[in-house]
């Protein structure tokens, strides 16, 4: 499996985060390739993981480019805290699996997503740390068996940097906003 300690492939991961056992490697035996991005985040697991959950509404990366223009989330909706397996997130993908205050896995589930960017099974990992969470994850992808999949092996792995990165960074804004109300 093609996996980096450098960008695009990893972005201020730890070693302990690239090696250990992940719950969305249950999903991907077939995965080639493994993306790492961590943030430390100044607020309580619990308000990061309800923060986390609003993924189900909107992916909180680029707005414009991957929410049809509409705008994530800015207040917290206690709803959509309420996981079930099998539930929508971020428009193509179901919820796999999940813990709470702990961890949330996402599949990949739209068929023209799949031929075009491959198969993708993602968790999410929220840990307490010395400032406050530690809220990393880590994506598999098995790239398409096509001209399509070999030809944008290379691109995908900087757009998926740059929307996991903006993601993570905007979760973590909102996590501290929430926080200190």
């Amino acid at each position: 499996m093609r996996e980096s300690h450098i960008v695009p492939y990893s972005w201020n991961a730890t070693d302990d985060e690239r090696t250990r056992k992940w719950p969305c490697d249950a999903y991907a035996a077939d995965a080639d390739t493994a993306f790492f991005r961590a943030i430390d985040v100044a607020a309580p697991v619990s308000v990061v993981y309800r923060r986390l959950c609003h993924i189900r509404r909107a992916p909180y990366s680029y707005d414009w480019a991957d929410n049809f223009g509409l705008p994530s989330p800015r207040r917290l909706i206690p709803e959509i805290e309420n996981l079930e397996v099998g539930q929508r997130a971020m428009h193509l993908f179901r919820i796999a699996a999940f813990e709470r205050d702990a961890s949330l896995t996402l599949v990949l589930a739209s068929a023209i997503g799949r031929a075009t960017m491959g198969m993708l099974v993602g968790s999410y990992d929220v840990r307490p740390n010395a400032h406050g969470t530690r809220l990393a994850m880590k994506v598999l992808r098995a790239t398409p068996r096509n001209a399509f999949g070999r030809a944008s092996d290379q691109a995908y792995a900087w757009i998926d940097y740059a929307m996991s990165r903006k993601q993570l960074e905007r979760l973590g804004a909102f996590s501290e906003r929430d926080a200190r109300r």
